[in-house]
């Protein structure tokens, strides 16, 4: 067995038994409209070439929904998902797509509310305050305002769509804490440790509000632990200065099979 398999394999097990002992177990979901609602890490940025009719949200044919949507011919994609999205952007852009008749809602929000470029330019161009600043501001807005402005998004989409299964993926931690190269840019020790300390808050913030919502909530920590950017065999690109908007996104092979994977968990094996 391959060692990337092998590996997500292992983690996907793991993965398994947390969601066993926290999710309360669900019917498989049934075939019919599927809305993919969500920002670039749902949009499939950084599994370059994107499709050319996306335009700037850079939808990817590799992202989890449509790898997803492939692998079940029986339902009907509906792709809203856009690079550089916001709560305020799915509201304002994506939620017509839900109705009645919608059946699976997949949905990957708040990173960029978080921050996400400005902590990742600080940690990477900035000083080591202005990246502890940066991680920092973003951990306690994630634990203490992203929750409310998420539960506020989720009774929304429950609402368009009441018959849904409605699934949130959250985000991996995007930096390996070793000290592997990371390209044009490699960050030191303590700027990798405050990125994963602001991504932790980040997803447990999401996982509090998607919770308390009711909703499925997978944690893509476990799943990515080990190959986040730097390491030696990533599944997150790390900084590319031709690629500056797939810095910390997920390579083909992270949206295509583990984000794809972890879904095809919720939907199909539960």
């Amino acid at each position: 067995m391959h060692n990337a398999v092998r590996s997500l394999v292992a983690a996907v097990a793991g993965a398994a038994t947390v969601f066993a002992l926290s999710v309360p177990a669900q019917a498989a979901v049934t075939p019919g409209k599927y809305v993919a609602l969500g920002d670039s890490y749902a949009a499939g940025v950084g599994a370059f070439p994107y499709d050319p009719s996306s335009g700037d949200c850079r939808r990817s044919p590799d992202s989890y929904p449509r790898t997803w949507a492939k692998n079940h011919p029986d339902s009907t994609l509906i792709d809203m998902t856009c690079n550089g999205a916001t709560i305020a952007d799915v509201r304002a852009h994506q939620l017509s797509a839900l109705s009645a008749d919608t059946t699976l809602v997949t949905i990957t929000i708040g990173g960029n509310d978080d921050g996400f470029t400005n902590t990742a330019t600080a940690c990477l161009t900035g000083t080591d305050e202005d990246c502890r600043f940066a991680t920092d501001l973003g951990a306690y807005y994630a634990r203490n305002g992203l929750p409310g402005e998420l539960a506020s998004l989720y009774a929304d989409v429950k609402n368009r769509a009441p018959r849904a299964r409605i699934i949130v993926l959250g985000y991996p931690r995007i930096i390996d804490s070793g000290t592997g190269g990371c390209g044009a840019i490699t960050p030191n020790e303590f700027r990798r440790n405050q990125l994963n300390f602001n991504a932790d808050h980040l997803a447990e913030g999401i996982k509090t509000a998607a919770e308390q919502a009711g909703l499925t909530f997978v944690d893509m920590r476990l799943p990515f632990a080990g190959h986040e950017a730097c390491s030696s065999e990533p599944w997150i690109n790390g900084v590319d200065a031709g690629h500056i908007t797939e810095i910390f996104h997920p390579n083909r092979y992270g949206h295509s099979v583990v984000y794809t994977f972890m879904l095809q968990v919720e939907t199909d094996l539960r």
